[in-house]
């Protein structure tokens, strides 16, 4: 269980190490012209000719990344791996790659740490509303994500919070059995500064840019903080609260390289403008200067492939570090 302190742990110091990673979002909506769905999509829309899953490790190699996070669930309740709890994933449609997997596998060959991304709410599952059940659910899911058969996974990173109180979701639980299958891993909840209300949304107050220190956790226990696409102040606090005592929480921001708003391709997503390498390159400077870490999301398309003029953009944010001596 995570222990109170005021300066990082082993775990958080591996995260604060890594500094700089990609975003990955994959999934049946990128089929669909959506950001969120609600688990009605058929699983016969989710259709790739291809997944180029070496294609977008090497690219966040060479642009200078040192992790990925994949997303393994949406809010959808859609699963990107080879599973047998539901209907609703790979195994049933018309590519069946397990995209985990081969993330994975990319992973271990270009030398990059492997994130995943789990959301907690889920649009598909019918034992969802039984809390009991659905954290029994949850933890089948991340029994076959971090077991071993993917290798080691150094992130996960849990979103949708916002559906329930914070203590419905088991985050105990679900952090315990994390932490004995990969017990090097780091993980948080999306919003997991603010108080325990059933919406994360609980005002201005708790947005990273306010953030003090001596704020309540709202997800415990979690080893970073999180809520993008949100950046903390310069002299961004470190400490938070939880029944009393410290805890020591990095930050990681996210960056989406379109626009700052597009998670998942769409027909659109060329025709939004790129997040200029300057303000990539900004945050970048100002987040690991903090001890704190950077995500940028690179959505591949229909076929499986990330467009060349993001990994140009972020080859150009590459070009702009070195120079510096970043």
């Amino acid at each position: 269980m995570l222990k109170p302190s005021i300066t990082p742990n082993e775990t958080q110091s591996r995260m604060i190490a890594r500094q700089y990673g990609m975003f990955i979002h994959f999934g049946i909506n990128t089929f669909n012209n959506t950001e969120w769905s609600d688990g009605t999509l058929p699983v016969e829309s989710y259709a790739p000719a291809k997944i180029d899953a070496d294609g977008w490790v090497k690219n966040a190699r060479d642009c200078g990344m040192k992790y990925v996070i994949l997303t393994a669930k949406h809010h959808d309740g859609f699963c990107m791996w080879d599973t047998d709890t539901t209907d609703y994933c790979i195994n049933h449609s018309p590519n069946t790659t397990d995209v985990v997997k081969a993330v994975a596998d990319a992973c271990e060959k270009y030398g990059i740490k492997l994130g995943l991304y789990y959301s907690l709410w889920d649009r598909h599952e019918k034992c969802y509303h039984d809390n009991e059940a659905y954290i029994r659910y949850m933890e089948r899911h991340l029994t076959q994500l971090l077991d071993g058969r993917y290798g080691d996974v150094a992130e996960l990173w849990f979103d949708g919070g916002w559906d329930k109180k914070s203590h419905e979701w088991g985050i105990n639980r679900l952090y315990a059995l994390a932490k004995r299958l990969q017990p090097g891993i780091a993980v948080a909840v999306n919003w997991t500064i603010g108080e325990d209300l059933p919406e994360g949304a609980d005002g201005h107050e708790f947005w990273p840019e306010n953030y003090r220190e001596g704020m309540p956790m709202r997800y415990f226990p979690s080893d970073f903080r999180l809520l993008d696409p949100m950046f903390p102040p310069k002299d961004d606090p470190k400490l938070y609260t939880y029944e009393g005592e410290r805890y020591y929480l990095p930050f990681e921001a996210t960056i989406c390289i379109r626009n700052m708003r597009n998670w998942f391709w769409d027909p659109q997503y060329t025709a939004d403008p790129l997040v200029e390498a300057e303000f990539i390159a900004s945050h970048y400077k100002t987040l690991t200067a903090q001890g704190n870490c950077l995500v940028v999301n690179v959505a591949p398309n229909t076929q499986g492939e990330q467009e060349k003029t993001d990994i140009d953009r972020l080859l150009e944010v590459r070009r702009i570090l070195d120079s510096e001596g970043q």
